[in-house]
């Protein structure tokens, strides 16, 4: 009775730890599958360290060639570098096409260094005018036109036929499909964007959700995308974070976006690191990846804001965090940065938190698209 009581843990025991290794796509590319499996395991002990829009633009300059604020200020670029998908419709076919060549660029660019892309969706609403914004005068509550059933829900299937076809063009210099982490209708809590919670029921949300996924995976035959699920930070308990979840089936990494626990509003490291905890724990559970999927300071006039903040925050419990992920420098605003630049009054503590173990930068990744030959970090 002991042998088969032991038996029976350790089959169970083997399952909980295969779940934690495969994304929700049994077809992934083998690329893929291998990303995720070794950000599970590199989240055991350290965090990727990302920006967003890093190697685009940043505080003063744009298109310069390899170029990162963060690479000039450590001589990395980040782990993670975030894109957008926000110029794939509502523009004119000629500025779709440009759009949808810069974004391939980069992340075949980053595949090539060895770097992870995770993309954002700023999505223009398809139904009104407003931007991806809810505007009082302007905005229609547009989840429900494009859900099966709803009467743009054809217009959504063009546009998602326009991300497949990118998805299938991000070829590296290997010859294989660049993987990226995408990270559609984030903040959907909130009520600033046409997708947030006042706009759409819960039943509307998870509709758009899972059709999302299965039309681009099962129809468009996408298999290079790892899905995240990312609400920002009005929640205190699991059942809360859960409140709009499509499913176990449905996501491959949860997350949360949260700027106001981090500074903006107030500093409460004990309750940003609490959330995290609930969004790490219910990952090991589930066998999902957890993420820091947006965060930072605007302007980070903190000069210990890296280490005494963000590094606190993540290291305050018992978390396996796959990255995290601070919001773009503008090139324009000399106020609207979330990433130090040579000379910027929080470089030196950035250095600091480049240099702990914890943090992992784009140099320190070593194979992380090969399950087979990855040999962890340099």
């Amino acid at each position: 009775m002991r042998s088969l009581f032991l038996l029976s843990f350790l089959s169970s025991f083997l399952l909980m730890g295969c779940a934690s290794t495969r994304p929700i796509d049994a077809n992934a590319t083998k690329e893929t599958e291998a990303l995720f499996h070794n950000m599970a395991k590199l989240s055991k002990n350290h965090t990727l360290f990302g920006h967003q829009h890093a190697t685009e633009y940043g505080h003063g300059w744009s298109g310069d060639e390899n170029r990162s604020d963060v690479k000039s200020v450590t001589g990395s670029h980040p782990a993670v570098i975030g894109v957008d998908f926000s110029g794939f419709s509502g523009r004119s076919p000629e500025a779709i096409a440009e759009a949808r060549e810069a974004v391939r660029k980069n992340v075949v660019d980053t595949y090539n260094r060895g770097g992870v892309t995770t993309v954002a969706w700023h999505f223009s609403n398809p139904v009104a005018r407003g931007g991806f914004y809810w505007v009082d005068s302007l905005s229609l509550p547009a989840v429900r036109y494009i859900i099966p059933g709803g009467e743009a829900h054809g217009q959504y299937k063009e546009i998602l036929n326009g991300i497949g076809a990118w998805a299938h063009s991000v070829k590296g210099a290997d010859g294989k499909l660049a993987p990226v982490i995408f990270r559609p209708f984030h903040e959907f809590d909130g009520g600033w964007f046409w997708w947030g919670k006042p706009y759409a029921s819960r039943e509307e949300f998870i509709s758009l959700w899972r059709f999302t996924v299965s039309y681009l995976r099962d129809s468009l035959d996408v298999h290079n995308f790892i899905y995240a699920f990312s609400p920002d930070n009005k929640f205190s308990t699991e059942a809360e974070f859960l409140e709009r979840y499509p499913g176990d089936e449905w996501v491959d990494m949860v997350g949360m976006d949260n700027y106001g626990d981090m500074g903006r509003d107030r500093y409460a490291v004990d309750t940003a690191a609490a959330k995290l905890k609930i969004i790490s724990d219910y990952a090991k559970k589930a066998g999902k990846l957890a993420a820091f999927t947006e965060t930072g300071l605007e302007s980070i006039p903190d000069t210990t804001w890296w280490t005494d903040t963000l590094l606190r925050t993540m290291k305050r419990a018992d978390m396996q965090l796959a990255y995290v992920l601070v919001w773009r420098n503008d090139t324009r605003s000399p106020t609207h940065y979330y990433a130090p630049y040579p000379g910027q009054v929080s470089s030196p503590n950035f250095l600091k938190f480049y240099r702990d173990p914890y943090t992992l930068f784009e140099k320190d990744l070593n194979h992380i698209y090969r399950k087979k030959k990855f040999l962890g970090i340099f």
